[in-house]
């Protein structure tokens, strides 16, 4: 089951189509973002940030380096650039008993990128928000 996640993970980044993301979250979901202090929980607000994430470090530039699944956990090592700036970061994924993530956490460096990916995703969350009437 978990590869079948992984595989629609994947889609997700190679089309940028992230409503695949209903399909491979779990309800209770938790998000942990490298630049905000605590955790995100529920899928509403994790659907945000990784379709905001996927927005800011997808593109041609994002590839996986490597992939380790050991039971109901994942590591993906990831490599991307944006603005010229090297990114390296991790995405540390658990699964529950029915295949669909129920945690999902984002690690980056160095500093410079941290700063850069803050910046970034900070104005596409801007841009994604429900405008108020």
């Amino acid at each position: 089951m978990i590869e079948q996640t992984l595989k629609k993970w994947h889609k997700m980044l190679e089309s940028g189509d992230n409503s695949l993301l209903s399909e491979i979250l779990a309800d209770d979901v938790v998000f942990h973002s490298p630049v905000v202090h605590t955790p995100q929980a529920g899928k509403p607000i994790t659907t945000l940030y990784l379709s905001a994430a996927s927005d800011v470090l997808g593109g041609e530039k994002f590839h996986y380096l490597r992939e380790v699944v050991d039971g109901n956990h994942a590591v993906l090592e990831f490599q991307t650039e944006i603005d010229g700036i090297a990114i390296n970061g991790v995405d540390m994924i658990s699964f529950d008993e029915n295949g669909l993530i129920n945690d999902f956490k984002v690690m980056v460096r160095p500093l410079k990128a941290i700063n850069l990916v803050h910046q970034k995703m900070g104005e596409m969350l801007q841009k994604m928000a429900p405008k108020a009437s």
